[in-house]
C-alpha cells in the first residue's frame, strides 16, 4: 500500500492514492489537445469507459459532481422538473448546482435505502396543469451514498425505468460507485446500466484514480453533453496524464473492490458486538458501514473526535451516525486497529 497520509483513513474510498502502476502510466502517456479532439489517452479511457458499461459513447469530466451536472444540464431544459431520492448525492452534496446552473427544480422522493419504488413515482407524477413544471428527467443513485452504500437490482431498475418511460421521461443514474454494486451482486454493470439513458461513475472513488469521473450514454447525447462541459469548463487540454490513470483503474482495478466489500463487512460484523454501536448489517452490502451511536454515550463528532486522537479518521454522516469506508489503502490490519480502538473507546 502507498501510504502518503495517515495510515487509518476511513473517510471515505476519494483519500486512496495512485498506484505505482498508474503512476508509470501517467509518466509515460501519450497526450494533445482533448478540446480539440486530439488526446488520444483520453480517446483511449472514453471507447474503454463506453465499452465496460455498454453505451455507445462516453466523456471524461474532472469530477463526479460536474459528470452528474452535465448529465442534467444535456437532458433537460430551464424550468423543467428533475425527480430524485430524498437525500441523493445530487440534491445533497452537489451545491444545488442543478438549481443555479441549470435552471430546474428538484422533486424529492422518500425511498427505502436509496431505493424507489414505482408506486413512489407514479404518486408524485402529476398530470398535465397550467401550473405546474414540466417533469422531465429522473436520477437515480447506485449504490446510495447516504444509504450506506445500498444497492439498487437490475429488476428494481427496470421497474421504475418503465414507469418513468411511460411518462417520457430521461433516466440518469448516478453511478458513482456503480462498480461496486455491480460486484456486490455479481452482474455485469453493463446490466445494471442498459436501463438508463446516461450514467455516470467515478474512477477517482474505489477504482483508485487520483482524479476523473465518466458520464456515458448515447453518441448524440454524449456529443451535445462534451459542449457542457466545455461551457462548465472542463475543457483539460492534455490531460491524457490523468486518463492514463482512468484506464489502469478500468483495467485492474474493478475486481478488487469485491476485497473492500469483504474488509466492510468484517468490520460491520464486529462492531455491532461492541456496547452503544449498531450496524443494520442487512444493508451493508458494499463497502461503506454506518455505524449509529448510542446518544446515552454521546454523539456521532464525539466518536469521531476521540478516533482522531488514535490516528483514525472518520466521518459524522449525522448527529448520532459514523461512517466508515473501506478501499484499495487500508486492510486487515488496518481494521484491527480499528475495531480494537473501537472497542477500547466504547468499553472502557
Amino acid at each position: 500500500m502507498d501510504h502518503l497520509y495517515k495510515r487509518f483513513d476511513f473517510r471515505s474510498d476519494t483519500v486512496t492514492v495512485p498506484t505505482q502502476e498508474m503512476r508509470e502510466a501517467m509518466y509515460k502517456a501519450e497526450v494533445g489537445d482533448d478540446v480539440l479532439g486530439e488526446d488520444p489517452s483520453i480517446q483511449h479511457l472514453e471507447h474503454l469507459a463506453a465499452e465496460k458499461v455498454g453505451k455507445e459513447a462516453a466523456l471524461f469530466v474532472t469530477s463526479g459532481t460536474q459528470g452528474n451536472l452535465v448529465a442534467v444540464l444535456t437532458h433537460t431544459k430551464r424550468g423543467d422538473e428533475v425527480l430524485m431520492e430524498s437525500e441523493a448525492h445530487i440534491y445533497y452534496y452537489e451545491v444545488g448546482g442543478i438549481a443555479v446552473l441549470g435552471g430546474v427544480i428538484p422533486r424529492l422522493i422518500q425511498g427505502s435505502a436509496g431505493v424507489i419504488t414505482p408506486d413512489a413515482l407514479r404518486n408524485v407524477l402529476r398530470g398535465e396543469n397550467i401550473h405546474f413544471p414540466t417533469p422531465s428527467l429522473l436520477c437515480i443513485e447506485n449504490s446510495h451514498n447516504r444509504a450506506g452504500g445500498a444497492i439498487w437490482t437490475s429488476e428494481q431498475i427496470k421497474a421504475v425505468v418503465k414507469v418513468a418511460k411511460e411518462r417520457e421521461l430521461h433516466v440518469h443514474m448516478d453511478g458513482a460507485r456503480v462498480f461496486n454494486a455491480a460486484i456486490a451482486q455479481n452482474c455485469s454493470v453493463s446490466e445494471l446500466v442498459a436501463p438508463v439513458d446516461s450514467v455516470m461513475f467515478c474512477l477517482s472513488k474505489g477504482l483508485g484514480a487520483p482524479v476523473g469521473s465518466i458520464l456515458a450514454g448515447n453518441a448524440e447525447f454524449i456529443n451535445r453533453a462534451r459542449k457542457y462541459r466545455k461551457m462548465l469548463g472542463g475543457g483539460m487540454r492534455q490531460a491524457g496524464v490523468l486518463a492514463a490513470a482512468g484506464i489502469v483503474a478500468l483495467e485492474n482495478m474493478t475486481e478488487r473492490l469485491a476485497d473492500d466489500h469483504t474488509l466492510a463487512l468484517k468490520i460491520g460484523q464486529a462492531l455491532s458486538n461492541i456496547e452503544n454501536l449498531s450496524i443494520d448489517l442487512d444493508r451493508l452490502k458494499t463497502n461503506i458501514i454506518l455505524v449509529k451511536v448510542d446518544p446515552a454515550w454521546g454523539t456521532a463528532e464525539m466518536l469521531v473526535q476521540a478516533l482522531e486522537k488514535e490516528e483514525i479518521l472518520a466521518g459524522a454522516s449525522g448527529p448520532q451516525t459514523v461512517r466508515f469506508v473501506t478501499h484499495k489503502d487500508v486492510g486487515e490490519l488496518d481494521a484491527a486497529k480499528l475495531i480494537d480502538t473501537l472497542k477500547r473507546i466504547m468499553e472502557g
